[in-house]
C-alpha cells in the first residue's frame, strides 16, 4: 500500500488511508473546520492521485472507525459480501471508477457487487469522480423499495410533503396538506416535522393524517418525524403508524448523541411491520447529513464524505423505504456556499444509490449560507437527471417552523414536466381521477386546497 506520489516536483506523503481520504474530499467547510481537509489544492490532487491507485482491500483493511470501537463498523463489514468482495478486492478505486461509468455496465451489474462494497469504498470513488461523473453513474442504478406504494420506479419523480407549522396548528398543518397533495406532492410521504415531540402530540397528528388518507383514499405513507422511541410509544399506544422515522449518523458515537442503537432501530422496525399501517416489507425513514458527526465531536478524525457513506451502510442493515440526505440543512459550518452544497447533494445521491438505499435529497439550504433559491433549483434538476427517488415539497420552499430554505410544490411538477416523468402509479392514477392531473399534466384544479373541502 503506497500512501505518497510525487506532484508538481514535490513529494507528498501521508500518514494513513483516512488521511488521504480526508485531504482527496472535494473542498468542504466542514472538513477545514475538522482539520482534516487538504491545505491546498496541489495536496488534494496529491491525495486523489494516492486514493485512485489504494486497492479495494486497502480499503477494507482500514475502515474510519476499527471493527472493535464501533457498532457502524460492525453492521458494514459483517453486511459485506465476502465472495463478492473476493472478485474485487484488487481492483483500486480508480478501476471502480472507470467500471461504473463504462457504457457497458448496467444497473443489473452494479447491484451484483454492491453488497460486496463497504461504505470506505463507495466513499472513495465517490472523491475521485466529477460532477458529472457523479449523475452518470448514478442514473444507471434503480432502487425501488415498497411500503403501501412503490417508489424509485423508472420514469417516476417522487416528493415528500412536508406541512409543517410553527405551533403544529392541525388546521394549518391540514391546509398545507391539501393544498400540496392538489399538486401533486405526497406520493413518496407526508411527514410532517413536529414542533411538539411528545407522545400525545404525535398520536393526535398521526390520527388526523391516517383518517384524512382513508376518507380520500390517498395512496401513500404518512410518519410523524419524532424520536424513534416517541414513534414507538404511539405505536404501542395504538396510534396508527406508517413510516417509523429517525436521524442517524455514521459512527456509533454520533448515533449514541442522537439516543439511538442498532438495536432499538431494529425494534421500532419489527414493531413497524407488525402493528403499522404501511403494508411493506420497507417501512423505516432515515435521515442523514454531511457534517452531523462532527456536531457531537463524533467523527472520528475523518472526513464527512466518509462519514455519510457510513450513514448509508448502517441503513441499508434496515432496508429502509427512504432515506433523505437533508444536504444544506446544517449551514455555512460544514458546506460553506452553493458550490459546496451541489457538490455533497450528487456525492449523497451516488452514495446512497451504490449502497443500495432509495435515496432522496432535501434540497435545501439556510439563510446565512452562500446560497440561493436558483442554486436549489439548479440541484434539483441536476439530482432529477441522475434519478433521484424524491426531494421535498414545502408551501414557497420555505419551511416556517424549522427556518429554512428547500424545494417547494411547483418546483417537482416543473421537473415532472420537463423531464416527462409522473408519481408513484398509484399517486398518479388518483390525481387523475380527483382532476388534478390529466395524462400527467397538471390541470387547472391543481393547487385548489378547497378541493377537499367540498366533499360530501
Amino acid at each position: 500500500m503506497i500512501l505518497k506520489t510525487k506532484l508538481f516536483g514535490r513529494t507528498y506523503e501521508f500518514k494513513s488511508v483516512m488521511e488521504v481520504m480526508g485531504k482527496a474530499n472535494e473542498e468542504k467547510s466542514g472538513d477545514q473546520l475538522a482539520g482534516v481537509g487538504a491545505e491546498n489544492s496541489e495536496e488534494r490532487v496529491a491525495a486523489k492521485v494516492v486514493l485512485s491507485n489504494l486497492t479495494l482491500n486497502d480499503l477494507f483493511n482500514n475502515p474510519a472507525v476499527p471493527y472493535e470501537q464501533d457498532e457502524v463498523t460492525r453492521i458494514i463489514v459483517d453486511n459485506t459480501n465476502l465472495r463478492t468482495f473476493g472478485k474485487i478486492k484488487n481492483w483500486t478505486v480508480s478501476d471502480l471508477r472507470e467500471w461504473l461509468l463504462d457504457l457497458n455496465t448496467t444497473n443489473y451489474d452494479i447491484h451484483m457487487i454492491s453488497n460486496g462494497l463497504t461504505a470506505e469504498m463507495i466513499a472513495a470513488v465517490a472523491k475521485i469522480m466529477g460532477n458529472m461523473d457523479l449523475i452518470m453513474a448514478a442514473k444507471k442504478i434503480i432502487v425501488t423499495k415498497t411500503a403501501n406504494t412503490t417508489i424509485g420506479l423508472p420514469g417516476t419523480f417522487s416528493a415528500r410533503l412536508q406541512p409543517n407549522h410553527p405551533t403544529d396548528n392541525i388546521d394549518g398543518i391540514m391546509a398545507t396538506l391539501m393544498e400540496g397533495l392538489s399538486m401533486g406532492i405526497g406520493d413518496a410521504v407526508i411527514g410532517l416535522n413536529p414542533v411538539d415531540d411528545t407522545t400525545e402530540s404525535v398520536k393526535r397528528i398521526l390520527h388526523k393524517f391516517d383518517d384524512f388518507m382513508n376518507e380520500w383514499e390517498i395512496p401513500t405513507q404518512h410518519c410523524v418525524l419524532a424520536h424513534v422511541s416517541t414513534q414507538m410509544e404511539a405505536m404501542e399506544q395504538g396510534a396508527p403508524t406508517g413510516l417509523v422515522f429517525q436521524s442517524i449518523a455514521g459512527s456509533e458515537k454520533a448515533n449514541t448523541a442522537f439516543g439511538i442503537s442498532g438495536s432499538m432501530i431494529r425494534e421500532a422496525n419489527d414493531m413497524a411491520l407488525k402493528m403499522g399501517t404501511a403494508v411493506g416489507p420497507n417501512v423505516m425513514y432515515f435521515e442523514t447529513g454531511q457534517g452531523s458527526e462532527l456536531s457531537s465531536d463524533a467523527n472520528h478524525n475523518v472526513d464527512q464524505v466518509t462519514m455519510e457513506a457510513r450513514c448509508y451502510g448502517f441503513a441499508k442493515e434496515y432496508d429502509p423505504f427512504m432515506v433523505n440526505t437533508v444536504v444544506g440543512f446544517i449551514g455555512p459550518e460544514y458546506l460553506y456556499d452553493s458550490q459546496q452544497v451541489i457538490r455533497a447533494g450528487l456525492e449523497d445521491h451516488f452514495m446512497g444509490k451504490l449502497s443500495g438505499i432509495s435515496m432522496g435529497v432535501d434540497v435545501c439550504y439556510t439563510n446565512h449560507m452562500k446560497a440561493d433559491q436558483n442554486d436549489a433549483e439548479n440541484l434539483a434538476v441536476l439530482l432529477a437527471v441522475a434519478g433521484v427517488n424524491f426531494i421535498m415539497g414545502i408551501p414557497n420552499a420555505d419551511d416556517v417552523m424549522l427556518n429554512y430554505q428547500t424545494t417547494g410544490f411547483h418546483e417537482t411538477a416543473s421537473i415532472r414536466q420537463m423531464l416527462d416523468l409522473r408519481p408513484t402509479k398509484e399517486f398518479d392514477e388518483w390525481m387523475e381521477k380527483l382532476g388534478f392531473s390529466e395524462n400527467g399534466r397538471l390541470t387547472e384544479r391543481a393547487g385548489d386546497a378547497s378541493a377537499f373541502l367540498k366533499h360530501n
